[in-house]
């Protein structure tokens, strides 16, 4: 690889029975990014401990359960020598509603936590079940600058991702969480005229802002969305097949990042 490129992992891994499973399933994925060489993996929405869909029974947000977990990641992480941008949730004291908010946890490749980047718009659905999260932030690990939009806040406002890349991130990684309905359609060929917007969208927000676009779901039967990476002309990179649980390697070329259109953008954001 050039000195220009690094490799990342998305984990397009099956959504975990239980939340201790989500914690064995994310250490195990961290322990194959290592063996793989990527500098960064990156896990779908609020997957420690598990995404609260409607059909899907999570327990009750739990601080000393997330505590634990986050530290068992961080151990991942430094022994495999990988970065990790974890889906996950966390009880805030400012969201005095007491819901959880739906985050990013980001560890180093040391295992240190370096921060969190909380869901601040969140799908209508989602208003009783997680709390608003109110600011965004760049994350930096060796050569690479990077931001994290989720789930409906890369889909819906474009401007989420215009905000990392105009301030220096080549990378904007986008855990979501999509299933299958009942009678929808399914898949099999990546941005399928006859699929919703959603993966379309992927490689809309790479061109938009002249950055990479690393979208990762989980692994499910009929699943509507896979894990993508969208290059910053636009173009597919990679795609993971549909349904099919492993991690999604790509190399990226970070000297392709201009950011060009995220800055002539003249928004002020």
């Amino acid at each position: 690889m050039s000195e220009s490129t690094v490799r990342i992992a998305l984990a397009n891994v099956a959504y975990p029975a239980t939340p201790a499973m989500s914690v064995a399933i994310a250490c195990d994925a961290i322990a194959e990014a290592g063996v793989a060489g990527a500098l960064v993996v990156c896990f779908p929405e609020c997957f420690v401990p598990g995404y609260r869909a409607p059909h899907l029974a999570v327990p009750p947000a739990d601080a000393a359960f997330l505590t634990s977990a986050w530290n068992d990641i961080g151990a991942a992480a430094a022994k495999a020598g990988v970065a990790v941008v974890l889906g996950t949730e966390r009880i805030a004291p400012e969201h005095a509603d007491g819901l959880p908010v739906a985050t990013v946890a980001v560890f180093d490749t040391a295992g240190a936590l370096m921060g969190f980047q909380d869901k601040v718009q969140l799908d209508p659905s989602e208003d009783p079940v997680y709390g608003h999260g109110s600011e965004r932030r760049v994350f930096t690990v060796g050569p690479l600058t990077f931001g994290v939009v989720i789930c409906h806040e890369g889909w819906r406002y474009p401007e989420t991702v215009r905000w990392a890349a105009r301030r220096g991130a080549q990378i904007v990684f986008h855990p979501n969480f999509a299933w299958a309905e009942d009678g929808a359609f399914r898949p099999t060929s990546f941005a399928d005229p006859a699929n919703t917007f959603h993966e379309k969208a992927i490689l809309c927000r790479a061109a938009e802002n002249s950055c990479w676009f690393a979208s990762v779901n989980c692994a499910s039967e009929g699943v509507p969305i896979t894990s993508a990476i969208a290059r910053p002309d636009g173009t597919l990179h990679a795609w993971q097949p549909y349904g099919k649980a492993g991690l999604l390697i790509a190399d990226c070329d970070l000297s392709l990042a201009t950011g060009l259109l995220a800055q002539r953008c003249r928004t002020g954001l």
